[in-house]
């Protein structure tokens, strides 16, 4: 049995002030000296990068869609190990999952799988008694879900939060605190959401030191503690990457820096286990790829906003071309796909992909559920696997000579480019659901 004080921070909507309100009680705990683990319920890859610079670890998704739900238990506690006290933030509304999915994946449904208690952020700027209906209903919605607190965000006065607190008198759920209505901290957004940490570090910590500050200053951190102890044991063990290390170790270069923020921490564990040495570069600054370089991963992020400076970095693109002219394993997700192609917005990339890509006005968005359609250097044909779509740009043509995924959900296609050593396309994938991923990748690095 294993047990770790944990809080699920969710929210009946988008936009009532979870993320303030998560990161900042991981900054004021850690500030309190305490060992903080951060997660964050869904495929987010922006919010976990404020919770790492909140407590000075490794931001973790918790995904029931992406890896399955009996998988979010183990790395949950894989992440939280040796930690004193977890905070989950959750996604959207409390009870939204994947469409058309019931449950499945909200933050509701990780909650349960966690045995934690929520605390529900409220924003209250518009309302007085009505809220102790709102939370009643949230709290009672699913007897499973233990609501066990409330956060009421942008409270005008004390005259008001004397109202609420009536109010609330009589839903049964405790006031655990009270955020003034403010002007709004520094957290900048943009076409795909935040701006992300390694694009704003000094105004990103600054950000993450006020809403510590909001945080101290409005809760109470003793009862939110007391509240986290109380979550049930969980029976699972820990994930663990399977170690499969055999030969010697390949190097395995993994795209960084500004443009290439979105990784799952659990990929670089996984090509640790099996045999790579990891080495991160940035393809904005660095001209030439990693010493001995035997395969290349390079993940989403935000490459429209460099497509410039990307493209003047003309020596490693050319680099990135010969690697995989030679048949390397080269994996590629979303902004991975775009830097690989022949040009973004006109600028030109590595010209690995006979495609061009440019942003557009239309957001594609979604989970996935698809089949690798044939041998790749990630999959062989017929691997199932989940993933997510999160993008404004087009690549024309959308999907090569040999596609890489065949979307079985939620309508019937095929997308992406396999092509000698590459795997490119536009789905963000969650290799611990499926570790063969990564050990076949290090082994084509081997042979390749």
């Amino acid at each position: 049995m294993s047990s770790v004080p944990r809080l699920v921070i969710a929210a009946p909507s988008s936009g009532s002030g979870k993320t303030t309100v998560a990161t900042g009680l991981m900054a004021a705990f850690a500030a309190r000296g305490l060992a903080v683990s951060p997660h964050k319920v869904g495929p987010d890859y922006i919010d976990p990068g404020y919770h790492a610079l909140a407590t000075g670890r490794v931001g973790r998704n918790l995904d029931a869609y992406l890896c399955g739900p009996e998988l979010v238990a183990p790395l949950f506690l894989h992440g939280a190990r040796g930690c004193d006290l977890a905070v989950v933030e959750g996604v959207m509304g409390l009870y939204d999952g994947a469409a058309g999915e019931g449950e499945l994946a909200s933050t509701a449904h990780v909650a349960k799988l966690l045995r934690a208690p929520v605390v529900l952020v409220v924003d209250a700027s518009s309302q007085s008694r009505s809220v102790a209906a709102l939370v009643h209903g949230f709290a009672s919605w699913d007897p499973e879900v233990r609501v066990g607190g409330v956060i009421l965000n942008k409270v005008g006065s004390d005259r008001h939060e004397e109202l609420l607190r009536e109010a609330l008198d009589s839903a049964g759920v405790p006031v655990l605190g009270v955020l003034r209505r403010v002007p709004q901290v520094d957290t900048p957004s943009r076409h795909l959401g935040l701006v992300p940490v390694a694009e704003r570090r000094s105004d990103a910590t600054d950000a993450v030191a006020a809403m510590a500050a909001q945080v101290e200053r409005g809760c109470d951190l003793e009862a939110l503690r007391r509240l986290a102890q109380s979550a049930g044991d969980l029976s699972c063990a820990p994930w663990e990457p399977p170690v499969t290390t055999t030969g010697k170790r390949e190097v395995v270069a993994v795209a960084g820096g500004p443009a290439f923020t979105f990784s799952y921490a659990e990929h670089t564990e996984l090509l640790t286990a099996a045999g790579a040495d990891v080495v991160t570069f940035d393809p904005l600054r660095d001209e030439q790829l990693p010493e001995d370089t035997a395969g290349l991963v390079i993940g989403g992020g935000f490459p429209e906003m460099y497509a410039g400076e990307l493209s003047a970095n003309e020596p490693l693109r050319k680099a990135v071309a010969e690697l995989a002219l030679a048949g390397a394993p080269v994996a590629a997700e979303c902004a991975g796909l775009l830097y690989l192609c022949r040009e973004l917005d006109g600028q030109p990339m590595c010209g690995v992909l006979d495609a061009t890509a440019r942003m557009t006005e239309r957001l594609t968005l979604g989970y996935r559920d698809t089949v690798a359609v044939g041998d790749s250097v990630l999959a062989v044909a017929g691997t199932r696997m989940r993933g997510h779509e999160f993008h404004r740009t087009v690549v024309e043509p959308g999907v090569g000579e040999a596609p890489a995924w065949g979307v079985r959900a939620p309508v019937r296609r095929v997308e992406g480019f396999v092509q000698r050593g590459v795997h490119a396309s536009y789905l963000h994938t969650h290799w611990a659901s499926e570790p063969g991923v990564a050990r076949r990748f290090v082994e084509r690095c081997r042979t390749s």
